[in-house]
C-alpha cells in the first residue's frame, strides 16, 4: 500500500469515526488505560500480547537503583556486553569503545538497536556517543511509577526499531506532597558502594484544582571496584585452562628484528627452532617475581600465539588488572505541569534532564618498539639489558626492541560526561467518546570525553623511550624522577571527542469505537509520527598523534527524516474471540520506505483460560554510526596466526608467527536494513482466585542482520573474505578490513513463563509471589553470507551469551506496618570457551561447563513511623561469587569471571529511608 493511500484512509477514519461513535457522559465512562502493545485505551488486563509490569515498589525493596541491576531482573533481556562493566574495555575486537559508561536494553539478545525504549509512551534520545540506543542511565529512576515490558515485536505500532520488544518506562505524572529519600548500598568486602538521594514534590489536585505541578531530582554515586579487591578475578589459573594471552609485560620482553640485539631470531642448545622473543626472567623461571606477571603458558595458546614468540616470554594478567565498577555520578531531574482545561481535555509540559559522569580506567598502553619508530633501547643506555648469558648469539653492540606494558605512563583514564534532555508539550483528552493525544518534543544527548591520564603524543613519547632514560626492565616498576618528568611532558590531557544526537518529534493518535458488530464494538486507533534525527561525532583535537587514542573517527553531522502513519483495529469476532490488526508505514529519507503489518488474537473460552498470539513483520534501519563512521586504524590485541599465509609459507615466521595485525574499522554506506518475521503463541490460566500462569512461545527470523565484523572473525573466515585481508607485495598482512556488514541473519525461538500468586493466611498476613522466566530453545545465525547457521544456545560466544534459562522471582509477606521480600535471580550455565581455539587437549583441570549463577536478596520494610518508610536489605544473601570461566580475556573482559552474567560486588547491605512531608 502506498504511503499516500494509507494516509488518506487513516484521515478518512479519523474524520468519520467521531460521528459514528455515540456520545457518553463522563460520569458513565469506565476508567480505561493504554497498555503497552496497543494504542487503544481499554479496560485494564485486556490484550493479546504478553506484557511484564515491574512496579517501582518492587525495585525499591530489592535495592535496585541502576540500569544494569534493573536489566538483570528482565529475563527477556539478552546476556550481552551492553553494560558499563563490559563496556569498560579496550581489548576485544567487538568492544563498544564509545559507549561512555552507558547501559542499554537488548531484548532477545538482538542488540540495543532492536529494542525500543519509551518514556511515558514516547521516544527518548539515543546515547550521544554511540548513537545506537537509549542510555538507561538517563532515565530518572526516582520518578518511575512502573515499567512495562512488551516481549513481542511491535514495529507495526511503535516503529521499525521494536523488533526485539518495547520497554515503556512510565513516570509519575501527578504527584502531590513532598518526599525525600536516601539510599546506601555497601559491599561486605569493600569497594563498589552505591549511594543515592532523591527529592520529589508536587502541588495541585488535577480533579479539584484543575492543575498539578511536580518535580523530582535525584543524585547517585557509584564508587570504584577494582579486580584486585576480589579474589575470583584472577586471570592466571593455568591448571583450569586460564592464563593471559599477551607478552606485553611491565618487565619487557625483548623482540627480534634485523639490526637489533636479538637479530632475526635465536636458537637454544639441541633445539632446531628459531625463537623470536626473550625475557631473562623466563630463562630463570622468575616471571612471577613481578606483580601480575607469570611464565607464558605456551601449551594453552600454541595455535593462537606462536610458540616461537611465547616459549621464552613472560605474560601479564592484564585482565585481572581491571576496574569492575567504574566510579560514576548521575544526576536526574524531571519537571512536569498538567492543566485541566475541561472535564475532557488537559494539556501538559514536561522537561527531563540528566547528567552522567563516568571515569573509565583502562590498563596502561601496550607498545612494541622498533628501529623504524626510533624508540628502540639504545646501546650504552644505563638500563641496557644484556642477554648474552642466556643467548650466545646475542649482540650487545646493537639496540634492543621490546614489547612492554607502559605502566609509568599511567592507566588510560577517560572521563565521559553525558547530558541528556527532552522537552515535551502535549495535549490529551476525549472528543465525543474518542481518545486523542498529541505531542511535540525536542530531545538531545551529548557526550563529551576528556583524557585524564595514560595518553601521550606518540612521537614525543617514542623519543623519550629512544633516549634510554626510561627503564622498561624495572622489577618494582619504579622510575627515576628525571624519567617520570620526561614522560609527563609527553602526555596529553584535556578535551578529546564529542558526540551528539538530537530528535525533534511531532506525534498524534486518536482511538475509539467505530461501530457495533454482533460480537461487540469495533475499536480503532490511527496516528502519525514525524521525526528528524541527527548525529555527529567529532574530535576536539587531532587523535592521530596520540598513542592508542580511543574512539571512532570523525563523523560530520548527519540527519534523516522519518515519516510514519499507522492504524490499529480491535475486531470482536465472537463473544470470546477478538483480533488485533495493525499496519504501519515508515518512510526514511535515507533508507527508503517500508510497510509492516501485525495480526494478533485473543481467545477466552472461559473465565479462567485465555489463548493469545501474534504475527508481524519488522524493519530495522542502519544507525548513523553503522552507516557513516569514519575509518579508524587500530592494533589487534592478540597475535593471531595468518592461517592462509602460513599454509602457503609453512615455517615462515612472517606468516606463522607475526608480531601483530592492524585492522581498520568503520561505517558501511552499502548496508541494507534488517528485516524480520516474528510471532508469539501463548495461553494464560487462572484456575482459582489468587493464582495465574502464562506461557508464551515466541519465534523471530531475521535477514541481513547488521553485525560489527571483528578482525578476528575476518581472519577466521579468510577463505570467504579475501577482499577484507589487505596484503603487502610480499604477501604478508598489511591490515584487516573490519567493520559493519549485513550478515546472513538469525533465527531464535523460546518460551516466556510468568507465574503470579497472592493470598492471605493466619492473622492478617498477606503474601504475594511472582516469577518471570525465559527459556531460549534455539539461537542460530551465520557470521558470513553463505555459511550454515550455527546453534549458540548454551555455548560461549564473544558478543552475547544465549543462555537456556533465566528467571527473576519474588516472594513477599506483609502484615500491618511490616513487609518482607525475598528475591531470586537465576542464569543457566553454559559451555565454556575451550583454550587454544579448541585445538589439542585442554589441561586436566579444565571444566568445559560454566556453572549456573543464582543470587538471593532479602529485605524488610517498616512503615510504623509517621510519614516514614524504612527498608533494610541484603543483596547476594549467600555471597555467591561469579562462576569461573576460562574464556580468553582478549575476547570478553573479566579474568576468571564474566560480567555479562554475574555481579562482582558480592554480598551488599542496603538501607533506604523515605520521609514524606505534609
Amino acid at each position: 500500500m502506498k504511503l499516500k493511500k494509507l494516509a488518506h484512509l487513516i484521515a478518512l477514519i479519523g474524520i468519520t469515526s467521531p460521528v459514528l461513535a455515540q456520545d457518553m457522559p463522563a460520569a458513565d465512562r469506565i476508567q480505561r488505560v493504554e497498555i503497552t502493545g496497543s494504542s487503544i485505551k481499554r479496560v485494564a488486563k485486556e490484550g493479546a500480547l504478553p506484557v511484564q509490569v515491574i512496579s517501582a515498589e518492587s525495585l525499591e525493596k530489592q535495592g535496585i537503583t541502576s540500569a544494569e541491576q534493573l536489566m538483570a531482573t528482565i529475563s527477556a533481556n539478552g546476556t550481552g556486553a551492553d553494560n558499563p562493566t563490559s563496556g569498560n574495555n579496550v581489548f576485544g575486537a567487538d568492544a563498544d569503545r564509545v559507549s561512555g559508561g552507558a547501559s542499554f536494553a537488548s531484548f532477545r539478545g538482538l542488540g540495543p538497536n532492536s529494542t525500543l525504549v519509551l518514556i511515558n509512551g514516547r521516544r527518548a534520545p539515543t546515547h550521544g556517543k554511540s548513537g545506537k540506543a537509549v542510555d538507561l542511565n538517563s532515565i530518572p529512576m526516582a520518578a518511575i511509577a512502573r515499567i512495562e515490558v512488551l516481549k513481542d515485536g511491535a514495529s507495526a505500532i511503535y516503529g521499525t526499531d521494536a523488533i526485539g520488544g518495547v520497554m515503556n518506562i512510565i513516570l509519575k505524572t501527578d504527584y502531590q506532597g513532598i518526599e525525600a529519600s536516601a539510599y546506601s548500598n555497601a559491599t561486605e568486602e569493600g569497594g563498589g558502594d552505591i549511594y543515592r538521594a532523591s527529592l520529589i514534590g508536587g502541588h495541585g489536585d488535577l480533579e479539584e484544582d484543575g492543575f498539578n505541578i511536580m518535580g523530582t531530582v535525584a543524585f547517585t554515586k557509584n564508587d570504584k571496584l577494582s579486580s584486585k579487591q576480589r579474589g575470583f578475578a584472577n586471570g592466571f589459573q593455568p591448571g583450569r585452562g586460564l592464563s593471559p594471552d599477551t607478552t606485553g609485560t611491565p618487565f619487557a620482553n625483548q623482540l627480534t628484528g634485523a639490526g637489533t640485539a636479538l637479530g632475526t631470531g635465536f636458537k637454544m642448545p639441541n633445539d632446531p627452532n628459531t625463537y623470536l622473543q626473550a625475557n631473562p626472567l623466563s630463562f630463570q623461571g622468575k616471571c612471577d617475581t613481578v606483580e601480575g606477571m607469570s611464565q607464558y603458558q605456551t601449551a594453552l595458546w600454541k595455535d593462537v600465539t606462536s610458540p616461537l614468540r611465547s616459549t621464552y616470554s613472560c605474560a601479564y594478567d592484564y585482565g585481572g588488572d581491571y576496574i569492575m565498577q567504574s566510579p560514576s555520578e548521575q544526576a536526574n531531574a524531571l519537571v512536569r505541569g498538567t492543566w485541566k482545561l475541561s472535564a475532557d481535555h488537559k494539556v501538559f509540559a514536561e522537561a527531563i534532564g540528566s547528567r552522567s559522569e563516568v571515569i573509565s580506567i583502562l590498563t596502561p598502553a601496550q607498545i612494541s618498539t622498533s628501529l623504524a619508530n626510533g624508540n628502540a633501547y639504545p646501546v650504552g643506555g644505563r638500563y641496557y639489558q644484556d642477554l648474552s648469558a642466556f643467548i650466545p648469539t646475542y649482540n650487545r653492540n646493537l639496540p634492543i626492541i621490546y614489547k612492554w606494558r607502559a605502566n609509568p605512563l599511567g592507566n588510560r583514564t577517560q572521563e565521559n560526561t553525558t547530558t541528556s534532555g527532552r522537552l515535551l508539550v502535549g495535549a490529551e483528552g476525549v472528543i465525543r467518546g474518542w481518545d486523542y493525544k498529541v505531542g511535540l518534543s525536542k530531545a538531545q544527548s551529548k557526550t563529551h570525553m576528556e583524557l585524564l591520564d595514560g595518553y601521550a603524543y606518540t612521537a614525543d613519547f617514542y623519543k623519550v623511550l629512544g633516549s634510554g632514560i626510561v627503564n622498561p626492565w624495572s622489577l618494582d616498576g619504579t622510575q627515576t624522577p628525571e624519567a617520570m618528568a620526561a614522560i609527563e611532558r609527553t602526555k596529553y590531557r584535556g578535551a578529546f571527542q564529542t558526540g551528539k544526537t538530537t530528535m525533534t518529534q511531532l506525534d498524534g493518535t486518536i482511538s475509539g469505537e467505530l461501530f457495533s458488530l454482533p460480537a461487540g464494538k469495533l475499536a480503532m486507533a490511527a496516528g502519525f509520527d514525524l521525526r528528524r534525527e541527527t548525529y555527529l561525532y567529532s574530535q576536539d583535537v587531532a587523535a592521530e598523534p596520540i598513542l592508542l587514542s580511543p574512539g571512532n573517527a570523525n563523523l560530520p553531522k548527519a540527519s534523516r527524516d522519518v515519516k510514519a502513519v499507522f492504524a490499529e483495529f480491535i475486531v470482536p469476532v465472537t463473544k470470546d474471540l477478538e483480533l488485533q490488526l495493525a499496519v504501519r508505514r515508515d518512510d526514511y529519507s535515507v533508507i527508503g520506505a517500508t510497510t509492516n503489518p501485525k495480526v494478533a488474537f485473543r481467545y477466552q473460552p472461559t473465565s479462567w483460560l485465555l489463548f493469545r498470539g501474534s504475527a508481524n513483520k519488522g524493519f530495522l534501519a542502519p544507525s548513523f554510526t553503522q552507516l557513516y563512521t569514519g575509518a579508524l586504524r587500530q592494533e589487534l590485541a592478540s597475535g593471531i596466526i595468518d592461517t592462509v599465509g602460513c599454509a602457503a609459507h609453512p615455517g615462515d615466521p612472517r606468516f606463522c608467527a607475526p608480531e601483530r595485525f592492524d585492522y581498520i574499522s568503520g561505517g558501511n554506506q552499502k548496508l541494507k536494513p534488517e528485516t524480520s518475521k516474528q510471532g508469539t503463541l501463548g495461553m494464560v490460566i487462572e484456575p482459582f482466585k489468587g493464582f495465574s500462569a502464562s506461557i508464551d512461545w515466541w519465534a523471530i527470523n531475521m535477514k541481513d542482520r547488521i553485525l560489527n565484523r571483528s578482525a578476528s572473525i575476518v581472519l577466521q573466515n579468510a577463505a570467504l573474505l579475501p577482499q577484507n585481508i589487505i596484503r603487502n607485495p610480499d604477501g604478508t598482512i598489511d591490515y584487516v578490513q573490519a567493520g559493519w556488514i549485513n550478515a546472513a541473519g538469525a533465527k531464535t525461538r523460546g518460551v516466556d513463563v510468568g507465574l503470579r500468586g497472592d493470598g492471605k493466611f493466619g492473622d492478617g498476613y498477606k503474601w504475594n509471589a511472582t516469577l518471570d522466566g525465559t527459556w531460549t530453545g534455539s539461537y542460530k545465525f551465520a557470521e558470513i553470507e553463505g555459511q550454515p547457521y550455527k546453534e549458540y544456545v548454551g555455548l560461549f560466544f564473544t558478543r552475547d551469551l544465549y543462555l537456556r534459562w533465566k528467571h527473576s522471582a519474588t516472594f513477599s509477606v506483609s502484615r500491618g506496618d511490616w513487609s518482607f521480600l525475598l528475591s531470586n535471580n537465576f542464569a543457566n550455565g553454559y559451555k565454556d570457551q575451550v583454550p587454544n581455539n579448541g585445538k589439542g587437549t585442554p589441561p586436566p583441570g579444565f571444566d568445559p561447563d560454566v556453572s549456573s549463577y543464582t543470587r538471593f536478596g532479602l529485605s524488610t520494610t517498616y512503615t510504623g513511623i509517621k510519614n516514614t518508610s524504612i527498608t533494610v536489605g541484603v543483596q547476594n544473601l549467600f555471597d555467591r561469587d561469579p562462576p569461573f570461566t576460562a574464556h580468553n580475556v582478549d575476547d570478553v573482559v573479566g579474568a576468571g569471571w564474566d560480567p555479562r552474567v554475574a555481579d562482582p560486588r558480592g554480598r551488599a547491605f542496603t538501607f533506604n529511608v523515605k520521609y514524606k512531608f505534609l
